[in-house]
Formats: C-alpha cells, sequence, structure tokens
C-alpha cells in the first residue's frame, strides 16, 4: 500500500523558502508587498513541493510583539502597550504571540509566523528592515531617525514639554529645572526640547537642565547647581520613577511640597497616586499605543496604505494635576548642612 503524501500547506512552502507564510501567501496571490524576486523564490518552491492552490488553508492570523528586554525602566508602559495590542488583535480577528528580546536573529526567527511584528522598545534599524525583508509588515513604538520609511507609533513628548512649561509659567514659576537623569533616551530629550521652546522665550525665567549619572545623588547636584546660584522652584523630571526619587530627597532634605518647590512627572503610572503628596504628571496613553499598533499593522495587510507612505501615529499625552504642584514662592535654598 502506498503511503499518502503529505499535504503541502503555505506553511510548508514558508519552511522551504525560509520566509513567513504572510510573504508566501502575497506571492501566490500576486499582492503587493513582496519583491520580485521573493515573488519567484515562492513561485518555484510552490512548483517543486507541488502545492495545490485548490486548497483553502483557514488559520487565524497571528500578529506578533517584540518587547525590548533590557528596557526594564518602562516595564509598567509595556504592561499598558501589551493590554491594548492584546485586546485590539482579538476585537480584529488576529491571535497574538509575545518575545522579549533585542537580538535580530531571534526576533526574525520568531516573526517568520506570523502576518505582522510590532517592535516595543530601543530596537534598532536593522531588526526592523530584516522583518520587512521578510515581505511582512512591522510598525514599532519608539523614536527613529527622521524620515525613516518604517511605520511609528508615539507619544507626544515635545509637546507634553511645552505644556508643563506653560504650566508652570501660569503658576509664577521662573526658576525651573528639568531632571533628565542619565541622558540617552530620546524620549525625555524631546520632553526638554519642548519645556525648553517655551522658556527660552522669557528672560525672565532661569532654566537648567540637570542630568546626572545613576550613581551621583539627585541631592549632590542639587547643591551643586544651588552653589552656583541656581535655586529652582519647580522640578519637571523626566518620568514618574525620577520625580520619586526628587520627591523623596527634597522631603528628606526638609523641603514643604508644594509649598517650597512644585515638582512635576511624566507617565501617570501606578506609583503617582502612592506617594504623598499624590504627584501631578503627564498620563501616557500606553493601551490606545498598544492598539495603535494593531491597527497600523491591519491596515498594511489590508493595503489600506500606500506602501511607499510611511505612517506616524501620535497619541496626546494628557497633563494630571495633582497636590505636588502649587503657585511659586519665593526660591526656597537648601538648608545648611552645618545645621
Amino acid at each position: 500500500m502506498r503511503a499518502r503524501t503529505a499535504r503541502v500547506t503555505l506553511s510548508t512552502i514558508a519552511e522551504r523558502t525560509g520566509l513567513s507564510k504572510f510573504a508566501v501567501s502575497r506571492s501566490l496571490s500576486g499582492k503587493d508587498g513582496v519583491s520580485e524576486e521573493t515573488r519567484r523564490r515562492v513561485q518555484q518552491a510552490a512548483t517543486e513541493l507541488g502545492y495545490e492552490r485548490a486548497v483553502v488553508e483557514v488559520e487565524t492570523p497571528v500578529l506578533g510583539v517584540v518587547f525590548h528586554d533590557t528596557d526594564l525602566i518602562n516595564s509598567e508602559l509595556h504592561l499598558l502597550i501589551q493590554s491594548g495590542f492584546q485586546t485590539e488583535a482579538l476585537r480584529s480577528g488576529y491571535q497574538v504571540r509575545m518575545c522579549w528580546s533585542h537580538l535580530a536573529s531571534e526576533i526574525v526567527d520568531f516573526a517568520r509566523g506570523c502576518r505582522g511584528i510590532a517592535l516595543v522598545g530601543p530596537h534598532l534599524k536593522q531588526t526592523m528592515q530584516s522583518i520587512r525583508d521578510l515581505g511582512m509588515p512591522v510598525a514599532r513604538i519608539g523614536w527613529m531617525d527622521p524620515l525613516d520609511p518604517f511605520d511609528i507609533v508615539a507619544g507626544t513628548d515635545h509637546e507634553a514639554g511645552s505644556a508643563v512649561a506653560n504650566y508652570l509659567l501660569d503658576l509664577g514659576h521662573k526658576t525651573i529645572a528639568y531632571v533628565h537623569g542619565t541622558p540617552g533616551y530620546r524620549g525625555r530629550v524631546e520632553r526638554f526640547y519642548g519645556v525648553r521652546e517655551v522658556l527660552e522665550k522669557r528672560p525672565d525665567v532661569s532654566f537648567r537642565e540637570m542630568t546626572f549619572q545613576a550613581e551621583r545623588r539627585f541631592s549632590e547636584h542639587l547643591l551643586a547647581v544651588q552653589k552656583d546660584g541656581f535655586h529652582p522652584t519647580a522640578f519637571f523630571c523626566a518620568h514618574d520613577g525620577m520625580a520619586l526619587t526628587v520627591v523623596s530627597e527634597l522631603l528628606r532634605q526638609g523641603y514643604r511640597i508644594p509649598e517650597d518647590v512644585s515638582v512635576i512627572g511624566f507617565g501617570d503610572y501606578s506609583a503617582a497616586t502612592q506617594i504623598s503628596p499624590h504627584l501631578t504628571t503627564v498620563k501616557v496613553h500606553g493601551r490606545e499605543m498598544g492598539a495603535g499598533l494593531v491597527r497600523l499593522l491591519d491596515d498594511r495587510n489590508n493595503e489600506r496604505i500606500p506602501p511607499d507612505v510611511p505612517i506616524r501615529m501620535l497619541f496626546t499625552g494628557r497633563l494630571v494635576v495633582r497636590a505636588s504642584t502649587g503657585i511659586a514662592k519665593v526660591p526656597c535654598r537648601i538648608p545648611s548642612q552645618d545645621a
């Protein structure tokens, strides 16, 4: 009795060619989104394997989301993005698979079983290009170089910085610090640019960016700038975690918040309402950003967007005013360390 021949499927051809099922399907159906070389490879493999186009495969398509596994400071934001991504994917008829990695080879292997990939965190441009070379859509949350040809979902960091600056000016603050911490995060830099854009038009306002390495205490840096004659009445912190450090140190040194100084964070994460006073901050819409990734990938899969038109999808933050900010007082100098 002759052995039964295994049915040739899109997955079979994908394994033979090293491409994704998405790229194989588009190649065989004659749709855009794959190169002529990819289309030729797929058609040749299909012929060699004896693929029968009459067979209809009914599978739930998969979207993958890859979180950068070294970006721990944004872990709460990533959970919100994951929640929004999963909810929108299921609503749109997709399965979801998740991966935590920063290695391009691992991410590309993971991508082969998906119909689109979302990257979250500081992934390299080369990783995005490698996924695109598989013939599938890719989008990310994070910053790219100007005019990069990839789909990006992001928050309005620059606008947020400008909004905070205007809010502090309305409260009468004229000596303002942007607490950056360790440099290198593009979103934090954009917030700084937004603050500076507003404050540099005010000659009556003193403004400084406070950058320092993690091993140096905030209090040491504050003392250094105060000895230099800079006595801020308001601190805008690059993220809520930094704001918690600033609030803690200021309270430890005897400052009253907001009577002596005001503190603003960024993110509106859970810790913002777990400290006293509750933190004024800028809310980041993590769930909506995760859902936005799905909508972009789905639009690409269904050819609703021209393939040569990269998309930028921005979600505007919202200033959440709580008890850590108030009307400016006369600058309060650091208590004497010799007292």
